[in-house]
């Protein structure tokens, strides 16, 4: 069956309401979103496995070939300005009351999906869930983006929801969140807040991914610890933020697979070009 295209899926989210007023395609081939005045599109950071060794190579090769070396877990969007300066979190922060916020998240979701499977991706889409949109849907999360892509014909399994540290700290809610948006078809993944609380994480509803900040890692010297307790849940482990090429080195002895960071990623940012028409 043919993957759809970025125009082929924008021409889906154009029959909605509440997308097609506030999305259109750039010139470059990628889909576009309008809120507030601001105009946005989707960057990509790569998530890889080292276990195969041979993600080394890239980082003396050019790093906008990187994606071409190890092997791909999958990419974690992240919204960038178009022809504006400033960060996108400001668009968040901005959000005039709880309804803008999950209006603004939910064009987010459909830009990332659209330009990721667009491009033809086989690899997963990790997507960040904003802490006050977690307070603003009261129930049934994962509901209506499930709906979204079902319409898309893309499949739910392949995205993955990262839930935000303070949601993950409080037992109760992330188990309950865990549950409803892996009943919709999705993967969730859970940034953790500290160390400690993986401790808790086979007390929870169970996560597809766990995901743990270098450098405080490091620092605490807790990488062994955390590699092995993970090992034994059979949960994947991401160590994220990996900035430069000692901390990779370090993760190394404790035999880390899953990483992502300023290290794997291209100089400039990474776009996935749309296929063509």
């Amino acid at each position: 069956m043919k993957q759809a295209t970025v125009a082929e899926l924008l021409a889906l989210a154009l029959k909605q309401p509440a997308l097609g007023e506030r999305m259109s395609l750039a010139a470059s081939g990628v889909a576009l979103a309008h809120f507030n005045g601001a105009d946005f599109t989707s960057d990509y950071q790569p998530i890889f496995d080292v276990g195969v060794g041979g993600v080394i190579q890239s980082l003396a090769a050019s790093p906008d070939s990187a994606d071409r070396f190890g092997d791909e877990v999958g990419f974690e969007a992240t919204l960038r300005l178009v022809d504006k300066e400033g960060s996108p979190k400001s668009l968040f922060a901005a959000a005039a009351d709880d309804a803008q916020l999950v209006g603004l998240d939910r064009l987010a979701r459909a830009l990332h999906a659209i330009n990721f499977f667009g491009a033809g991706r086989s690899s997963l889409l990790f997507l960040n869930v904003h802490e006050r949109l977690l307070k603003s849907v009261k129930y049934d999360h994962g509901r209506h983006f499930s709906e979204v892509l079902l319409s898309f014909g893309l499949n739910p399994a392949r995205i993955v929801i990262a839930l935000p540290e303070v949601a993950v700290a409080h037992r109760t809610f992330v188990g309950y969140l865990i549950k409803s948006y892996q009943s919709f078809g999705f993967k969730v993944a859970g940034n953790l807040p500290n160390a400690g609380q993986i401790l808790s994480v086979s007390d929870m509803a169970r996560l597809d991914f766990i995901k743990i900040d270098t450098a405080n890692a490091l620092r605490d010297s807790v990488v062994k610890p955390l590699v092995g307790y993970a090992s034994r849940l059979r949960i994947p482990l991401i160590f994220k933020n990996v900035d430069d090429a000692a901390q990779f080195t370090m993760l190394q002895q404790y035999d880390v697979r899953l990483v992502q960071g300023k290290l794997f990623s291209p100089r400039k940012a990474l776009v996935l070009s749309a296929q063509p028409n």
